[in-house]
């Protein structure tokens, strides 16, 4: 340490200090993983309780499409007698009976697979069609990007739950999962692509395209080599929310009766069948419809957390 010397003249003097002192400002913490924005996002939400409330009730939904028999035994279909039409709780059956007397729980179990398969296959056929749209518009620019998004504006002014309205009406000898999958996903894709291409647009700025157009790399192969994946944060959160978009398309077309038939297990199905008794056994048609609420908001809750937490602007804010 250093201390102060007096001299016969009364005069302080600095002796400067004999160990040396080592400093670590500016030492590095080599022991860190590098940060990134998937690191960063992954910190955030690992902290937000309701990120696990979601994921919690979305992987239990999913378990159930999966593995139904984990959560009943008792068949949906096999054992409904007229004798218990719309009863109460009772043992083994939690949630009562629905008017044809089946089990109300069975059915929710069970209509969860029909639902998000659904809901799955029209999320990723809007997910191709508007990565594919938004990427080549955002990246070529010109008159392409003029083309497409026209073509886009069309798509994005048509109510997607009417024009599967529309193609349900037209196949309706030929209802199953696929073709309603396509009638929603089909023309719900304009949303998506319109938030790729903002993001290619800023992505394409970047140096790093700048340098793989030098290299003498394609602009093909740049765009899905270098510009897609550092594009691909917003798609995942659009992805999210619109799987939930397309489960509420899917109960709001088989209510309506024109999305799956009658005799396909559906939130939607059993919800538009149990509204002919609502006066008499409201519950099971209250039931199911949480179920499907539950699951919506969990999908979406999901999407929102995962867009916050893919900003860092929104991550300084908290």
């Amino acid at each position: 340490m250093s201390s102060d010397v007096n001299d016969p003249t009364g005069v302080n003097h600095y002796v400067a200090p004999t160990a040396t002192e080592t400093l670590v400002v500016d030492a590095v913490r080599v022991d860190e993983k590098p940060s990134n924005l998937w690191t960063d996002a992954w910190r955030d939400l690992r902290r937000r309780p309701t990120f696990w409330i979601s994921l919690l009730v979305v992987a239990v939904v999913l378990l159930m499409a999966i593995w139904p028999t984990l959560f009943t035994q008792v068949s949906p279909t096999d054992n409904c007698q007229l004798g218990d039409s719309n009863g109460g709780p009772a043992a083994g059956h939690p949630l009562g009976f629905t008017f044809l007397g089946c089990d109300v729980w069975a059915r929710m179990v069970w209509g969860a697979r029909t639902s998000l398969t659904v809901g799955l296959i029209a999320t990723i056929i809007g997910t191709v069609i508007g990565l594919i749209m938004g990427a080549i518009a955002g990246f070529y620019g010109g008159w392409l990007d003029a083309l497409l998004s026209r073509i886009g504006d069309i798509f994005f002014s048509i109510p997607y739950i009417l024009a599967a309205i529309v193609v349900m009406s037209v196949f309706s000898t030929n209802k199953n999962v696929f073709t309603l999958a396509f009638a929603i996903g089909g023309f719900a894709w304009a949303s998506t692509a319109r938030v790729v291409r903002a993001e290619i647009l800023r992505v394409r700025q970047a140096d790093f395209v700048t340098a793989s157009r030098a290299l003498g790399q394609s602009r093909f192969t740049t765009l899905v080599t270098h510009v897609v994946p550092n594009a691909i944060a917003p798609l995942l959160v659009i992805t999210t929310i619109s799987l939930a978009a397309a489960i509420v398309a899917e109960a709001t077309l088989s209510f309506l009766g024109v999305g799956l038939g009658s005799t396909v297990m559906s939130w939607g199905n059993d919800i538009s069948a149990a509204q002919q008794s609502l006066r008499v056994a409201p519950m099971a048609l209250i039931y199911p419809s949480i179920l499907l609420t539950v699951t919506v908001l969990a999908f979406i809750l999901l999407g929102e957390l995962i867009r916050d937490a893919l900003d860092p602007r929104a991550r300084a804010r908290r």
